[in-house]
């Protein structure tokens, strides 16, 4: 019962406030004595009075979003689709849709989340438009990693609507967001742009979407408007409407939308090849790059991509990137953190001979290197991945570590040769006693000088009774000049 009083609070002080405007202009601002009536002459205020009554500012405003309104909602359409999965039975999923036009490819398409039509047969997948028809697509195409699908219609009068640049849209630009949420067609709900380059987001465990930097909006986003247009106010689609931050399931003023710019770049390489080709750089991440490793790599602050490790007969091996180096701007780009440099690298087009220049710090001070990029291939044999995920590990409460057993292909990747074997650290609690010794990828080889090889052999090393109060732990570390290694020594409470 209290929030429809802070309601009506915020209404009759907004009454109020024009109520006060008003005589303020229906008076010269003749306000007495004030400072502001002091600071005007009779000339100033008259020339205001006569600009404040042959305008209002707020009914212009109103009709330009009603224009908007009308112009984009021929464009939105509502989807519909049916898919099977196993042990789970039939899915109805309810989306929207922007039609828009191919610049490569001609003729007009319809752009919309892959989550909507994923895995859906091409006639359990409908498409309606504004004006009542409902057309099945007569081809699809999904990008998975950008959660990007494209559907081919045939109709007849289907108007699309224009791409605009998301590179240009700011933050505190107004924007309005169209769709079906709940299945209300033609829902309209108007906003902000709240922040760009969101990437730090958990998509769910289902999620494939590996090129994640949203535009943030407080316009009401809710399940139905997945696929739907982002709008500026130039009528413009500026965004692809994805996904939601919420507690409750619905609309808490937190919603994510693909810029318009990659959602563009994906159609065009979707509708053209049939595919989207990804660069490949050989790289692997550190996604906790902390204050406290910048301040021993001698940078000022955290910022760019610490490299942890470089695959064999990659183009970053080839370019000789190394371990810890920092990647700092990728081809004039700055590197905010890791998933920046994943999204500039992977969809940064691949040609012949075409080198990328590569800005990094190394050693304590700043480098460039060229690197050619090859394509990645999805039909490539898939090799052990390095984890970096900490649920990837096994968290071990006694040394506070998430750790991994390493094989022979991650010790590769590392730089460790392909006979180390160990415990591959993937996360340090703040409160280990190893905590100031160990990193994000350190291998421990041995525990009271024996060898590990699992956490199930380091718990029953640890049950032993001859095992001391401390513990000698050797930990391995791979560096510019080699692999090194020292040894610590642990309380241990029995």
């Amino acid at each position: 019962m209290q929030r429809p009083a802070v309601m009506l609070l915020s209404a009759t002080m907004l009454t109020a406030g024009l109520g006060l405007g008003f005589f303020v202009a229906q008076s010269g601002l003749g306000l007495g004595t004030s400072a502001v009536a002091a600071a005007l002459d009779a000339e100033t205020a008259s020339r205001l009075q006569g600009e404040l009554r042959g305008r209002n500012t707020l009914q212009e405003v109103n009709t330009l979003l009603a224009k908007i309104a009308r112009l984009v909602s021929p464009s939105v359409v509502h989807i519909q689709s049916e898919r099977r999965v196993p042990r789970r039975g039939l899915i109805e999923e309810t989306g929207s849709g922007v039609i828009l036009s191919s610049a490569t490819a001609g003729g007009v398409f319809v752009v919309t989340n892959c989550h909507v039509v994923v895995d859906a047969q091409l006639a359990n997948i409908s498409v309606h438009t504004h004006d009542g028809r409902v057309l099945n697509p007569v081809q699809v195409w999904t990008d998975e990693k950008t959660d990007v699908a494209v559907l081919k219609v045939v109709a007849d009068d289907l108007v699309p609507a224009r791409w605009g640049d998301s590179e240009a849209a700011e933050i505190g630009n107004m924007v309005m967001a169209v769709g079906s949420p709940f299945g209300l067609s033609q829902s309209i709900t108007m906003g902000i742009i709240s922040a760009k380059g969101r990437r730090s987001l958990e998509l769910g465990e289902e999620s494939g979407v590996l090129n994640k930097d949203f535009m943030q909006t407080d316009a009401a986003i809710n399940p139905g408007n997945s696929g739907g247009p982002l709008i500026d106010l130039q009528g413009q689609v500026i965004g692809i409407n994805t996904a939601i931050a919420s507690n409750s399931g619905g609309n808490e003023g937190i919603g994510f939308a693909i810029p318009s710019n990659l959602a563009r770049s994906v159609m065009e390489q979707l509708v053209s090849n049939g595919r989207v080709s990804r660069a490949y750089l050989g790289v692997k991440l550190d996604p906790a790059f902390t204050s406290e490793k910048a301040r021993r790599l001698k940078l000022d602050r955290v910022r760019g991509a610490r490299v942890t490790a470089i695959e064999p007969n990659s183009p970053a091996s080839r370019s000789n990137l190394q371990v810890d180096d920092v990647v700092l701007s990728f081809n004039g780009i700055d590197v905010h953190d890791e998933n920046h440099l994943i999204n500039l690298v992977s969809l940064t087009p691949v040609a012949k001979d075409q080198k990328i220049k590569v800005s990094l710090w190394r050693a304590g001070r700043l480098a460039t290197v060229e690197v050619l990029l090859v394509e990645k291939s999805e039909t490539d044999k898939k090799q052990s991945s390095l984890p970096e995920q900490p649920e990837m590990g096994t968290r071990f409460g006694p040394l506070g570590l998430t750790l991994h057993s390493l094989d022979r292909e991650l010790a590769n990747q590392l730089g460790f040769g392909s006979e180390a074997r160990g415990l591959l650290v993937l996360k340090v609690d703040p409160g280990s006693p190893l905590a100031s010794d160990v990193e994000l990828y350190d291998v421990i080889d041995e525990v009271a000088r024996t060898p590990v090889r699992s956490v199930e052999e380091l718990s029953s090393l640890l049950a032993r009774k001859d095992v001391g109060r401390e513990l000698a732990v050797k930990v391995t570390r791979h560096r510019r000049s080699g692999v090194e290694s020292k040894v610590m020594l642990v309380p241990h409470r029995k």
